[in-house]
């Protein structure tokens, strides 16, 4: 008897330790690393993208990671297609905590001087080494949009 009640016990445990965990990481933001490697006409949609989701879950923890032509438009003087510019909605999402981050291989692969990337671009050595950080470390959902 006094075994059955051990297997039982642990049965229990065992199905409620998941749940407790879920619970926990259910209170803890939401974080999506936004990978752009396309060029300005991804990089629009992007902005509409964070702009919506932000609108939608404005806890979310977001980080924009640009390298090859996704970078862009974090340069200075870029614009959309419409002819807005990229650094007015970069300032304004990074003021609502969205942080945005630039491969520094690209830019020497694109002889592109650190002095034009935005002042919001955090500089990083390698952006896929960043985006599979993000993922594989800390928990990062991925989006491409």
């Amino acid at each position: 008897m006094n075994r059955r009640r051990q297997v039982l016990a642990g049965m229990v445990l065992s199905l409620t330790l998941p749940l407790a965990g879920g619970l926990a990481r259910a209170e803890e933001p939401v974080k999506v690393v936004y990978h752009l490697v396309d060029g300005i006409d991804q990089a629009s949609r992007a902005m509409a993208n964070i702009r919506n989701h932000l609108r939608e879950a404005p806890d979310t923890k977001i980080v924009v990671v640009a390298n090859g032509d996704g970078i862009r438009f974090l340069l200075a003087g870029a614009k959309e297609r419409n002819g807005r510019p990229f650094d007015t909605a970069v300032a304004a999402l990074a003021e609502r905590g969205v942080e945005f981050r630039v491969c520094a291989n690209t830019l020497s692969a694109h002889d592109v001087p650190v002095s034009q990337v935005l002042p919001q671009a955090k500089l990083v050595p390698s952006g896929v080494v960043e985006v599979t950080r993000l993922q594989a470390r800390e928990g990062y959902a991925y989006l491409r949009p």
